[in-house]
């Protein structure tokens, strides 16, 4: 982390129960310069949170106003808005993104509020995917077309209402961050699940070129948007683009064609068939694909530890280690006592500044100071 970050930062992270959420705050509370982290979602987190404070909510963050209130957060980091339209309806859709940001965002702008900075996660989803897009989209850059699906609507909609408080709100530093589409080992999205198939769809006559991040580019480029001023919009995506084509190359599979005519009915079948689930907004992404200008954010400091290629390769090699020693270990199941005693126990031995015995049969004293 920063050591020239604010001293006493007092953060709150939406979507604590998301991946997202709480591995952000397994970061953040890491570093000395936070004075708190408070975690907020519907859900528990999955992750275990060692000095976290976690918050449960309705799925329209109702209680937002006077949780920032009480606890005088300054930073909010805006981890939960939905992008995978197969895990999720529409009217629970509109509520966590739309009607959750709204929340966030009247709660940031009270009279006396606390809130210095907003970071929103967002998507290049935002762009969609036409072909009459340009070979990269600036931040500035329109789409080509309007929103033909209900993520991408919300995300227009999200994203108008943080440029209005932005130009509302002077004093507080707004920064949102499209991320192009994200690979790693521990996500789940219908990019990753197509992958992992034994033969991967693609649309016959199409070879888009896609960006990818590495999850941990998407948690460095949080945690560092949280520590630092960066306000604006900026494109998070791994330098360089890769062919559908050479993507499934470079997992070790082979592709199979889906008409160009009739494509959402033979995606429809795939998903009642129970084998894979490729929403509108992924159907045009595998027929025109995207590209995203990056180098606002390289400007402004970041420095990415994957390119989209490596993002792949790094994708392969944790699908080949699975397939060789098996599944993951079981998940982590969150319990508010069970936590609260392993922060607050005095029979607990591992808390900071706390002494370590000295090993058994050690008859030296112990040192001053």
């Amino acid at each position: 982390m920063d050591s020239g970050s604010p001293a006493g930062l007092r953060v709150l992270v939406t979507g604590i129960g998301t991946f997202w959420g709480g591995r952000v705050a397994q970061i953040i509370e890491q570093d000395p310069s936070v004075e708190i982290v408070v975690g907020l979602d519907t859900r528990a987190p999955t992750v275990p949170l060692e000095r976290t404070e976690v918050v449960r909510a309705d799925s329209s963050y109702s209680i937002l106003s006077r949780l920032v209130r009480a606890t005088e957060v300054d930073t909010i980091l805006h981890t939960h808005l939905e992008v995978d339209s197969t895990t999720i309806g529409s009217r629970a859709l509109h509520e966590t993104n739309v009607i959750g940001t709204m929340n966030l965002l009247a709660a940031a702008g009270a009279p006396g509020s606390s809130v210095r900075k907003v970071v929103l996660k967002s998507s290049t989803l935002i762009y969609g995917s036409s072909p009459k897009d340009p070979y990269f989209f600036s931040e500035e850059a329109g789409r080509s077309g309007p929103a033909r699906t209900r993520v991408e609507r919300s995300l227009l909609e999200v994203e108008g209402y943080l440029s209005d408080f932005a130009d509302d709100h002077p004093d507080v530093v707004v920064s949102r961050l499209r991320f192009s589409n994200v690979l790693g080992p521990d996500l789940d999205t219908p990019l990753s699940r197509a992958l992992q198939l034994p033969v991967v769809p693609e649309i016959f006559g199409f070879d888009p070129r896609l960006q990818f991040t590495h999850q941990d580019d998407v948690l460095g480029a949080l945690c560092f948007t949280a520590l630092r001023d960066v306000p604006g919009i900026f494109n998070v995506a791994g330098d360089g683009t890769v062919v559908w084509s050479d993507v499934c190359r470079l997992v070790g599979r082979r592709r199979v064609p889906i008409s160009p005519v009739g494509t959402g009915l033979a995606a429809g079948a795939l998903r009642r068939l129970g084998i894979v689930d490729l929403p509108l907004e992924v159907q045009s992404l595998l027929r025109y694909g995207r590209g995203v200008d990056n180098r606002r954010f390289q400007d402004a400091g970041y420095r990415y530890r994957f390119t989209s290629a490596g993002t792949v390769e790094d994708f392969a090699r944790h699908l080949r280690l699975r397939a060789a020693v098996g599944d993951r270990p079981p998940a982590y199941r969150y319990d508010p006592g069970v936590e609260d005693f392993f922060r607050r126990s005095p029979a607990v031995v591992n808390t900071p500044n706390r002494a370590r015995p000295r090993p058994r049969g050690d008859r030296r004293p112990p040192t001053a100071g």
